[in-house]
């Protein structure tokens, strides 16, 4: 029997689709309806827009039974569909004046369904306004990090870019790694510790950006490799928040690095160019890498870790 292949390490800082592919919560309290809103804010347009018309149809099919049970209603032909159309109708507050109630209890249930009515668009705009105010941040990052010499010492590096091309003021970029460490009593748990970056803030965050640690004896990194990296299941994180000036918000944006995805020994490719008197960025080699020098014994490895 061959042997089994180690868990794929998860990524505790992904998308909301890599944590529900890779993060199981069990035996939690279920909130159901109270969070709702909060379910379709951070859903996608599409499926905001389904569920949207989902509850449409479904409740004007409900009330459109209702009066096809009840009648009292005037210029149908007595089938469920005109009734369906008329409780539309009714709900969309379009009143075409060819079908209305006559019955008491018709425009009892006429009332009802206007109150409803009433109440859910508003829902519906408060929620479509609300995804649409929110800010959002068009920032690239580098599909993986690079370790290589800078200035003679060895440094872990990032790069981003903002895809608006506008001002990000203020921008600040925090790093930190995660990893599993174990107490002296043998307890494990997942320590965060802060990675300190050479600059860490932008005046003003236009183009691109590479942040830089220093792999120092004092760095969380010293005399860590690759393999160094996945023992210890790290995983590093970059937090960046700023002010947009377009829409005079704060925004942020997120992502993490596995240790597969840190190449040691090379160096981010140029991506900045200028075309006569006009400055290029090239996004198409944004998460280009090439080999560059790294002087291992500076960072506490004896030699490169084998391929």
């Amino acid at each position: 029997m061959a042997p089994a292949s180690p868990p794929v390490q998860p990524r505790l800082f992904g998308t909301q689709a890599q944590r529900r592919a890779q993060l199981r919560v069990v035996n939690a309290s279920r909130v159901g309806l109270s969070d709702l809103y909060y379910v379709l804010l951070g859903a996608k347009w599409r499926s905001v827009f389904a569920f949207i018309t989902f509850c449409f149809l479904a409740i004007n099919a409900l009330f459109g039974l209702v009066f096809w049970g009840l009648g009292g209603v005037q210029g149908t032909d007595g089938t469920y569909l005109d009734h369906f159309f008329f409780s539309v109708q009714t709900f969309s507050t379009v009143g075409y004046g060819a079908m209305f109630p006559l019955s008491k209890l018709a425009h009892g249930v006429v009332v009802t369904e206007s109150v409803i009515s009433l109440l859910m668009n508003a829902m519906v705009t408060g929620l479509v306004f609300a995804k649409f105010a929110r800010p959002s941040a068009r920032v690239v990052w580098s599909r993986s990090a690079v370790v290589c010499d800078r200035d003679g010492v060895p440094t872990l590096m990032f790069r981003m870019a903002n895809e608006r091309a506008n001002h990000v003021v203020e921008a600040t970029l925090h790093a930190a790694v995660v990893r599993a460490e174990r107490t002296k009593e043998g307890e494990p748990i997942r320590k965060v510790v802060d990675l300190q970056l050479i600059r860490s803030n932008s005046p003003t965050f236009i183009l691109t950006w590479t942040a830089m640690h220093a792999i120092t004896p004092d760095s969380p990194l010293y005399g860590l490799t690759q393999e160094g990296l996945a023992s210890q299941q790290a995983e590093i994180v970059l937090t960046l928040m700023g002010l947009d000036d377009t829409i005079m918000q704060t925004i942020h944006s997120r992502t993490s690095f596995l240790p597969s995805e840190v190449s040691f020994a090379h160096k981010y490719a140029d991506v900045v160019g200028f075309l006569g008197t006009e400055r290029v960025i090239d996004y198409a080699r944004m998460h280009d890498v090439v080999p560059a020098r790294l002087t291992w014994a500076l960072m506490g490895v004896d030699r490169p870790p084998e391929n």
